[in-house]
């Protein structure tokens, strides 16, 4: 299971959400599919820097868009991202703070 090849994707995976601005689109992701414009009002960001954050979910494979219309709506790309991130929150709720 762990060769060089699907470790490397793991870890591009865990940079990927390793930033707090792509970790709320994808919670606001979790459950519904969202423009660019829908997720930046959801999430308090520019259009611009969602944009920017949706292309790295997408160039990992977190994310995934279809076009309507003249808008792209972008959703997870599988549930495996979001019970990953779900359960990361619940850790975090039962972890002491600590200074890691």
């Amino acid at each position: 299971m762990g060769n060089e090849q699907n470790l490397a994707r793991v870890a591009d995976l865990f940079k990927a959400l390793g930033n707090e601005s792509r970790l709320g689109i994808l919670v606001a992701l979790d459950g519904e599919a969202m423009s660019v414009g829908m997720l930046a009002e959801q999430t308090q960001m520019s259009q611009p820097l969602v944009s920017q954050h949706l292309r790295t979910l997408k160039t990992v494979g977190i994310v995934s868009a279809n076009r309507h219309g003249k808008e792209m709506i972008y959703q997870l790309a599988d549930e495996h991202v979001a019970h990953v991130i779900n359960d990361a929150i619940i850790h975090a709720h039962e972890t002491p703070d600590s200074s890691i």
